[in-house]
């Protein structure tokens, strides 16, 4: 087993008394690597180095930035297979999955290249305002905002670590990276890209650990000049307690909802939501958890998702037919159990699935759940959808936006007006017309709205929430 130690200054340490952590797949509990945690001082440590990093980074040209990151996803490319295969070891998606992630990698460094090189100012009209003629000439100029803190989560472990590293180099900023603890390796192997690329020393460090030893400390630095986190509501909501003045981008919990009106194709919503409420075994935030059905047509969509749900082939991670693999870890397996137990304890109908065999779960359907119900409100993250009725659509717009979430959202209708009606009225960050939540370009703004966060990602958002905006005015003598 390797063993990689911290990122400090462009190169991987290991202390003679650092401890380690094993790496194991939950598939199989098997050993895939070891890591070094990190202590408090090499938090610190690393917070000095990329301060220095970051000074470097900004007073090197963006063609030279950009020449870099083109270098990495070149590298990205070449090792998608390798990687693919990280991602499916260690948190348990299938192969199948997990390629269809790495090969996002190289095109994620090369969008952000592009965009963090081609940030245009605004010249600014001074000569509209009362007082003012031409004695003067305004415009705006960007700048990196300095250091930047990314934390990242297991679920999309090659995804979601460059939606933030990514755009922040682009940008101009030193990142210090810390990915779960439950998925390291992919975030190590992704970094060593940019290292192999010529990323110079102290410009990107990576720190191991567990965000309740780490977290407090990274993001209430005050050399911290901004934080990305992707992860749990509680836990962005204790990060705004204890940031400080920075800038904050929070990618939190969701309990999405996909409405199913009279007016919908019944064979693609059932299509779609056997894929979107499963990928991943549904340990995705954009996930289709709650499907909110006009009671006229629930029988029907019903007799079309059943077979659709009940086909989805579960085991190994590795093997080229599975189509979804396990939960992250056996805990996390028997909570969505539990939860799957409770509902049907309270009133629900478990109409096929939800047995488990260590981190696997069968893809599971819950009928008759109460829209009020815990298991419809708060965020699932397992293989398992509930199917709520709802009387006409003004109901199924109530049902919707019932949750403390606004993350991501979904309707199927053939109507052109109840379409327009869900753009206004559903309240989420996010609303998609004829699929599920669950899909996401790489280039759009991605984020949510009441407890599902602040800010937007998305590469070029991204690229501007890590930026600087400086206004310039130039006085003449006249």
């Amino acid at each position: 087993m390797t063993t990689p130690g911290l990122l400090i200054n462009g190169s991987w340490h290991q202390g003679a008394q650092s401890a380690l952590h094993t790496v194991r797949s939950p598939y199989s509990g098997d050993p895939l690597g070891e890591i070094v945690l990190a202590t408090n001082a090499d938090v610190d440590k690393a917070l000095d180095i990329a301060c220095e990093g970051a000074k470097t980074w900004r007073n090197t040209p963006a063609h030279q930035r950009t020449a870099i990151l083109l270098a990495a996803a070149a590298i990205a490319d070449e090792r998608s297979e390798a990687l693919a295969q990280t991602i499916s070891s260690e948190m348990g998606k299938s192969i199948r999955e997990a390629r269809g992630e790495a090969s996002r990698a190289g095109e994620i460094i090369r969008l952000s290249a592009f965009e963090g090189s081609q940030r245009y100012g605004d010249s600014l009209p001074l000569d509209a305002n009362l007082g003012t003629g031409f004695d003067k000439i305004g415009f705006t100029i960007a700048q990196p905002v300095g250091v930047v803190v990314a934390i990242t989560p297991f679920n999309y472990p090659s995804l979601l670590v460059l939606h933030k590293v990514g755009p922040a180099l682009a940008a101009g900023n030193a990142v210090i990276l810390k990915p779960a603890l439950a998925a390291p390796l992919t975030a190590i192997a992704l970094v060593q890209c940019f290292l192999d690329a010529g990323l110079p020393a102290g410009v990107i460090g990576l720190v191991n650990g567990s965000g309740s030893e780490l977290g407090g400390q990274l993001v209430s630095d005050p050399r911290v000049n901004k934080v990305s986190f992707t992860g749990s509501t509680p836990v962005g909501e204790n990060i705004t307690r204890i940031a400080g003045i920075k800038r904050l981008s929070l990618e939190l919990g969701a309990s999405s909802p996909v409405i199913v009106t009279r007016h919908a194709d019944l064979e693609q919503a059932a299509h779609s939501i056997s894929l979107g409420g499963y990928v991943n075994a549904g340990q995705v935030c954009i996930a289709a958890q709650r499907i909110i059905v006009e009671e006229s047509i629930h029988d029907d969509f019903l007799a079309a998702l059943i077979p659709k749900v009940e086909a989805i082939t579960i085991g190994d991670p590795l093997k080229d037919d599975t189509m979804v693999g396990t939960l992250v870890t056996e805990n996390e397996a028997i909570r969505v159990e539990s939860a799957i137990e409770k509902a049907v304890a309270d009133g629900a109908v478990l109409i096929t699935g939800g047995q488990r065999n260590g981190t696997l779960i069968s893809p599971a359907i819950v009928g008759n759940v109460s829209g009020d119900h815990a298991f419809a409100q708060e965020e699932l993250f397992g293989p398992a959808v509930s199917i709520t009725q709802a009387k006409d659509l003004d109901h199924a717009f109530a049902l919707a936006n019932s949750t403390r979430y606004g993350l991501g959202a979904g309707i199927f209708t053939q109507d052109h007006d109840e379409s327009i009606r869900a753009m206004r009225e559903i309240d989420s960050g996010v609303v998609h017309i004829n699929w599920t939540p669950l899909w996401r370009a790489d280039l759009m703004p991605y984020g949510g709205i009441k407890s599902s966060g602040i800010g937007k990602e998305g590469v070029r958002t991204t690229v501007n929430e890590m930026t600087e905006w400086k206004t310039v005015i130039m006085h003449s003598r006249v």
